[in-house]
């Protein structure tokens, strides 16, 4: 369940750095979701799964092997929004890494050539295809693109996009940042009511900024403020948005004590912050 996931991936990712503290070769566990994608979607025999994903898996910044939490599932709009897929809709993972997602939604039943991938790493989108070992017959369309990049290749997308998903995604930016990212996310989406943005990231009790590495910052949302920002971007835009957000009970401060990690991007009162946005006008 994402209430006791702890994601850390960060939004840069040095694929040749040295394996940072906490780094785990091994993979405590795996969601029976997750078992069967691999058994089943890429036919990786049961006792032979995580031997698979830690050899083609060696980036250091996905150590906790949290892309395996396969998290779109955890939505309460993932019915909707596979039944929307098969129905002809279009959608776009949004700083999908490796794709899993994606694959999840495939093995369920989506047509891929409706689905669309985007990550800022092209490395990750190559490691999504020797993971789930389906180079000749997926038909998803993956795009390494940086989001706030004018000319990057997700301008072929604007206007078309019925449903983006993004997790662990909002939460790498500042507030002026953030504002950013959605104002280009609904650029993305068609000019129709119903359009839908679902996904979850870190939030806070208190919404504020926190220090980032190298003098950034961060910050975190919570209810009220992540309402507001969509407020304000359907203001800006001249668009109308119905904001469903809730912060999940467990404290992932404590958790993460717990576990002896101690990192910045997990301050007190951290939660899991889940939301689904739907254009209404």
């Amino acid at each position: 369940m994402i209430e006791n996931s702890i994601n850390i991936i960060h939004p840069t990712c040095n694929m040749a750095e040295a394996k940072p503290p906490g780094w785990t070769e091994n993979i405590t566990s795996m969601t029976p979701e997750a078992v069967e994608l691999f058994r089943v979607y890429s036919k990786v025999p049961t006792d032979r799964i995580k031997e698979h994903i830690k050899h083609i898996h060696p980036y250091p910044c996905l150590a906790t092997f949290t892309f395996l939490d396969l998290l779109i599932t955890q939505s309460h709009q993932y019915g909707e929004v596979l039944q929307r897929i098969k129905d002809g809709d279009k959608f776009l993972d949004l700083g999908c890494c490796v794709g899993q997602d994606i694959r999840k939604l495939v093995f369920d039943g989506a047509p891929s050539e409706n689905t669309y991938g985007a990550d800022l790493e092209p490395e990750f989108l190559e490691m999504g295809y020797k993971l789930f070992l389906d180079k000749s017959t997926l038909k998803t369309s993956f795009l390494t693109a940086d989001l706030f990049d004018p000319k990057s290749s997700l301008r072929q997308l604007d206007g078309q996009i019925d449903i983006v998903h993004a997790s662990a995604f909002l939460h790498l930016f500042d507030y002026d940042s953030c504002v950013k990212a959605v104002h280009r996310i609904v650029l993305l989406f068609k000019k129709t009511p119903n359009c839908l943005f679902i996904g979850a990231q870190l939030g806070r009790l208190e919404a504020g900024s926190i220090p980032g590495s190298k003098g950034t910052e961060k910050y975190r949302h919570n209810v009220n403020s992540f309402a507001q920002m969509w407020d304000q971007v359907g203001e800006d835009t001249g668009t109308k948005w119905d904001v469903d957000a809730r912060l999940n009970d467990e404290d992932l401060y404590a958790r993460a004590e717990k576990m002896g990690i101690k990192a910045g991007f997990i301050p007190p009162g951290s939660r899991w912050l889940q939301f689904s946005v739907r254009r209404v006008a």
